[in-house]
């Protein structure tokens, strides 16, 4: 039984990517420029927020109609 998905690893690799992405533009010099004042927080808040529970919480019902049929014989 697998517990995640490939659409579960593929949402979190985009997710890790993504605060990646937002990390290197908050890092970006000058401090004051626009990418790290106004894009890498969106970003960021776009990757903790929604990007990654996302990739967690997503169940593939194909996967678990299958192994609910399985279980069903057992």
């Amino acid at each position: 039984m697998r517990f995640f998905s490939k659409k579960n690893y593929l949402g979190l690799g985009l997710g890790l990517l993504l605060l990646l992405v937002g990390f290197f533009l908050l890092g970006q010099k000058p401090a004051n420029n626009s990418l790290a004042l106004n894009v890498a927080p969106f970003v960021l808040l776009f990757a903790y927020l929604v990007v990654i529970p996302w990739s967690l919480w997503k169940s593939d019902s194909k996967t678990e109609k299958a192994e609910g049929d399985a279980n069903k014989g057992v």
